[in-house]
């Protein structure tokens, strides 16, 4: 999402059931960033530190600076 209010667009993206949200930015993975699915996806999580703990609901905000 794009916007000039990042305390807003914070609150927004850690409310969306999403496995990743960009702010300000159009490329939104990163390596050190966890990367999969959410809820009953069937997807994993890889990449970062959030890859070995399968068990939490991870969320990646991602803001351009």
């Amino acid at each position: 999402m794009f916007t000039g209010d990042l305390a807003r667009a914070t609150r927004v993206g850690e409310a969306l059931e999403t496995g990743m949200v960009g702010i300000n930015q159009g490329l939104v993975s990163n390596p050190a960033g966890p990367f999969g699915g959410v809820k009953h996806s069937g997807l994993g999580r890889e990449g970062g530190d959030e890859g070995i703990d399968e068990y939490l609901d991870t969320k990646y905000l991602a803001v351009a600076a």
